[in-house]
């Protein structure tokens, strides 16, 4: 893959525009602005940010100010991208050839590094947990870790080993997606009904929710969340899983 070379003068960098066109004035980005569930409406054609045409972007600057304006933009924007196209998870070498991270009218590409240290940050306080690395292999039963509640929290320092690992990307972190699926069970009437996973996430019914589409392994641990909660129980065994919510 060709290398990037740092582009003009990194003060042309700062501050960096977000995507909602306000200013970027430190590292701490805001609070994601999304309401607590949205009807997704069909697909549309996506709104690039101002700064996807501009060839610096796609290199991280050495300058700390600079750079820390950059991983808050690149964040904001992975998180826009992500939702756009209901995807909750990114292979990262698979995901470096497509216009995430790819801009094939500039010819500019942002590099294996780089993507790995803005998931890195995004994994982090700084980036307030929005990604986290997925562990090669995983232990424990689905059903077993739904009852017990086990939300997996001490993955967030899990690093994926070698290059292009797999990462999962938190427009809403698991206790948010929690949150989203209550709403949903309160607004539908489904209180007290025994749903299985393939309704909440594949089912034709919850096509337009936010959730539809999501990897089993995420609305495990959302589930979970909700279980530790008190607003859910699990029924049946591995394979076979129905939730009821109170």
């Amino acid at each position: 893959m060709t290398s990037i070379s740092s582009g003009p003068s990194a003060n042309i960098l700062t501050p960096a525009t977000t995507l909602s066109g306000t200013t970027a004035r430190s590292a701490t980005p805001a609070q994601n602005p999304l309401p607590p569930s949205i009807i997704l409406q069909p697909p549309s054609h996506f709104q690039f940010p101002p700064q996807y045409s501009f060839p610096p972007f796609f290199t991280l600057q050495p300058i700390a100010s600079t750079r820390s304006s950059q991983l808050v933009s690149w964040s904001v924007y992975i998180q826009s991208y992500c939702r756009h196209h209901r995807l909750f998870s990114l292979t990262l070498i698979d995901a470096l050839q497509t216009p995430l991270f790819y801009n094939d009218q500039l010819g500019r590409r942002l590099g294996l590094r780089d993507a790995q240290a803005v998931i890195n940050w995004m994994c982090g306080s700084e980036g307030q947990f929005r990604a986290e690395w997925i562990a090669s292999t995983t232990t424990g039963s689905t059903a077993a870790k739904l009852r017990k509640g086990n939300d997996d929290s001490n993955t967030n320092a899990v690093q994926a080993e070698g290059e292009g690992g797999k990462c999962w990307v938190f427009w809403r972190r698991p206790e948010e997606w929690a949150s989203v699926l209550e709403e949903w069970v309160e607004r539908t009437a489904q209180k007290g009904t025994v749903l299985t996973l393939y309704e909440i996430v594949e089912s034709d019914a919850t096509m337009r929710e936010e959730f539809w589409g999501m990897d089993s392994e995420l609305l495990t641990r959302c589930l979970a969340i909700c279980v530790k909660r008190g607003k859910a129980q699990i029924f049946g065994g591995e394979g076979s899983e129905g939730v009821k919510f109170f």
